[in-house]
């Protein structure tokens, strides 16, 4: 095989290929051992027939498209094997300039990684700023944990009342005719929770334990289900159970249930000083995105389609596992939302840019800074901090599945880029 390479505009490159004779002619041999039982020729059993047999009924040709798949990988994979310091980022459009049955010929263009013209990464001014924790705050924390730790007690001499839990079966119907998604039984619905029509939940309020009663409601107008919308409908309501949560006093002995605190005293300053690093953490990463937006629009870069397309669809999938744990999946959001994976593609198109470009720049701040290590020991160290206990099985990085360690070296070498431009640049901290 030999080849010229050409570099376009808009970092893409075109390879101009010859195959050799005898490569091409292998991958036709190729081609027919593959698909030779595709074909029945009279007087042959299925398989059978001789390679010049099948190209004289169905033409010379027949082969060269099956070819083509076998050769066309095998050659390009060698050009950029050959081409390091090339980094494609997309497939290659390949046009076919010449085949016959001893010659092929062809050219391959394909989108590059852009190149960066960084900006000013050093001797900037940047400002820090950091919530103060209120005692505000921190009783709304602690209000929380002994929510959390309250228990759902059943509802005794009295009838159903807002913030209850309860066990309901219900039907709906639309002028007397039951639709599609209903009707549930053992339904767990926390009233004033909203989760039900307007109306439902405020209807059951005075319901007694055992009761059955229709609720008439009236779907909103933009609805999700557009054939029930505005529509009117009476659910026929029964009550199985009713539940209040009970939630605990602040004292020392509920402290003890909700943390490793002996004293209230103690766990307050225990729940501020959470706090405190919590604020110090978010400052941190807001003064760090103020770094890289600072330093990337600075920077110029002309990021291909293709690249703000990937970057979009990874958004997608990573929008489709949240659905999941909703269980949901992203054909029914498409259905309810009445979009489609073009319209989710053009609305994270802007932040998938934005996405890329700071990728891009942060690859080329790492080029520019001294020789950034990350230890065997470091990365062990972060593993066992993210996975616990099941960090134990790892006895080296070497026993560590790749895209563990990868993924941990990616990390660490982040915040060591961080760590630099902070200490590079001026940070002046403030109490925000």
């Amino acid at each position: 095989m030999n080849y010229t390479k050409e570099l376009l505009e808009k970092d893409r490159v075109k390879f101009t290929v010859e195959v050799s004779a005898e490569e091409w002619k292998d991958a036709i041999t190729e081609a027919y051992n593959k698909t030779k039982n595709k074909y029945q020729i009279e007087g042959f059993r299925r398989g059978k027939a001789p390679r010049r047999v099948i190209e004289s009924v169905y033409g010379v040709g027949v082969f060269f498209e099956d070819a083509m798949d076998i050769i066309l990988p095998k050659t390009y994979g060698e050009i950029l094997d050959k081409e390091t310091e090339l980094f494609p980022v997309d497939s290659p459009e390949i046009d076919i300039d010449a085949v016959s049955d001893s010659t092929f010929k062809y050219t391959a263009t394909v989108q590059l990684k852009p190149q960066v013209k960084l900006g000013k990464f050093t001797g900037l001014e940047f400002v820090k700023k950091v919530k103060e924790v209120t005692d505000g705050d921190v009783d709304a924390e602690i209000k929380q944990a002994l929510e959390n730790a309250g228990s759902w007690e059943p509802v005794k001499d009295r009838a159903v009342a807002d913030g209850d839990k309860t066990l309901i079966d219900y039907s709906g119907s639309v002028d007397g005719v039951k639709f599609d998604g209903g009707t549930a039984e053992k339904q767990t619905l926390v009233i004033g929770s909203h989760t039900f029509i307007p109306g439902f939940e405020e209807q059951m309020v005075g319901m007694n334990v055992g009761e059955t009663k229709d609720i008439k409601v009236t779907f909103p107008e933009d609805y999700h289900e557009k054939s029930l919308a505005g529509k009117e409908a009476v659910f026929t309501v029964t009550v199985h159970e009713a539940t209040v949560k009970v939630v605990p006093e602040l004292d020392d002995e509920s402290v003890k249930d909700i943390s490793e605190c002996d004293t209230v005293d103690e766990y307050k300053k225990s729940v501020r000083d959470r706090l405190a690093a919590q604020n110090e953490e978010k400052a941190d990463e807001e003064l760090e995105n103020s770094i890289i937006d600072a330093v990337a629009d600075a920077s110029e870069a002309e990021i291909p389609e293709c690249m703000i397309v990937e970057e979009s669809k990874r958004k997608i999938d990573e929008f489709s596992y949240q659905l999941q744990y909703q269980g949901l999946n992203i054909n029914d959001y498409y259905k309810f939302t009445g979009s489609t994976e073009e319209d989710l593609l053009k609305r994270y198109h802007d932040s998938s840019a934005k996405a890329v470009k700071y990728r891009l720049v942060m690859e080329e701040v790492i080029k520019q800074l001294p020789a950034i290590d990350v230890t065997d020991d470091e990365i062990m160290a972060y593993l066992a901090e993210q996975l616990g206990e099941a960090a134990k099985e790892y006895k080296t990085v070497s026993d560590v599945p790749p895209q563990y360690a990868d993924y941990a070296k990616s990390i660490l070498t982040t915040k060591k880029v961080f760590a630099y431009l902070k200490e590079n640049n001026t940070v002046k901290t403030e109490k925000a």
